[in-house]
């Protein structure tokens, strides 16, 4: 299998290509970048260097989606709109990591991400790439919208108990936390070494655009849900996501059987592990991995829930996720690639 990553310099693009090298069915990988064709990939990240030979190429759509099976989009917002319709009607599959394909209404993309939507026909052939929720779709699909990384950990945290209709419709509260790789390579004043070491920031309180992802696909689930409160802060760490996640039951149940419900659910998907009562997971507890860590408790006393969900927002929430996807729009299995235990310390 021949596959392509389109901004392939930046921190998601990376991890792609480490992956992609050590996946059994990809035989061959070219890197694409706009703005550094012609240089060798190595002479940038020199990691890379004893391994194969890179260098980055020019955007060819035409070229691309013919030569290529598989096709990344690490790009930023704004870019996949516009490349994504270029690169549909050949036999590539195509994988946006970027937010551009997972909202499916034009006018709400660009209430929150500020950005001219991609077209109508190619929103509605997008997949929303959620594997352990969406895997008969993505295994048919030619066009995947890999999740984002805040919504890829609320989403698993929250799916076993929105879909049986279980929460009280104005109850969820979301409480997450990023590193500081979230943001993406490029500096800017709020990942300044100087400003986020040794501090705690939250940041675009009640307008961070993965809100409406969240909320599109928890009405999928639960029609009856109201808007939820999604607050996110930069933790100066590079890597991981914590979602801490509370919300009240329509109806008393034990915490055993809670955490029954979620096991029925995660028990036959390879990437999410529930803790055992009492447990809750850390960040580094998926480090470098594709696995989701779900840990759960209900206050005696408030009969508050109380969902712990971690990743690593790289892997499970970017790169890994979209790996797992390539596995199963192409009939391989989906732990295909990707390392089975995460790196610790």
């Amino acid at each position: 299998m021949k596959a392509g990553i389109v901004g392939a310099t930046g921190y998601g693009g990376i991890e792609l290509l480490r992956l992609l090298t050590n996946h059994p069915q990809v035989k061959a990988i070219t890197l694409f970048s706009s703005s550094q064709a012609g240089e060798k990939f190595e002479n940038i990240y020199p990691q890379f260097r004893g391994g194969e030979s890179y260098v980055l190429h020019d955007l060819e759509p035409e070229k691309m989606k013919e030569d290529l099976d598989v096709i990344f989009l690490a790009t930023p917002s704004g870019v996949s709109s516009q490349l994504t319709p270029q690169l549909q009607g050949s036999h590539a599959k195509v994988i946006d990591l970027s937010g551009d394909l997972r909202i499916k209404e034009p006018a709400t993309y660009e209430q929150w991400y500020k950005k001219e939507a991609a077209p109508d026909g190619t929103l509605g052939n997008a997949v929303y790439g959620l594997p352990e929720w969406n895997q008969e779709q993505i295994e048919k699909a030619d066009l995947i919208a890999n999740p984002g990384c805040y919504p890829t950990a609320t989403l698993l945290g929250l799916g076993p108990v929105v879909k049986e209709g279980l929460v009280k419709p104005d109850s969820i509260v979301i409480d997450a936390k990023s590193g500081v790789s979230g943001a993406g390579k490029n500096p800017n004043p709020i990942t300044h070494f100087a400003h986020a070491q040794e501090n705690f920031q939250i940041y675009k309180v009640n307008q961070h655009q993965h809100i409406p992802e969240i909320e599109q696909q928890l009405t999928i689930w639960d029609d009856q849900l109201e808007p939820v409160t999604f607050s996110t802060h930069l933790v100066p760490m590079t890597r991981g996501i914590m979602a801490t996640i509370y919300l009240q039951l329509k109806e008393g149940m034990s915490e055993e059987d809670l955490r029954q419900k979620f096991k029925s659910y995660y028990e036959p998907q390879p990437f999410v592990r529930v803790r055992e009562s009492g447990g809750f997971p850390c960040t580094k507890d998926v480090y470098g991995s594709n696995f989701c860590d779900i840990g759960l408790t209900i206050d005696a006393r408030t009969k508050r829930v109380t969902i712990v969900s971690v990743i690593d927002n790289l892997m499970k929430g970017a790169a890994s996720q979209a790996v797992q996807n390539m596995n199963l729009v192409f009939q391989y299995d989906e732990r295909t690639g990707l390392a089975p235990l995460p790196v610790y310390p």
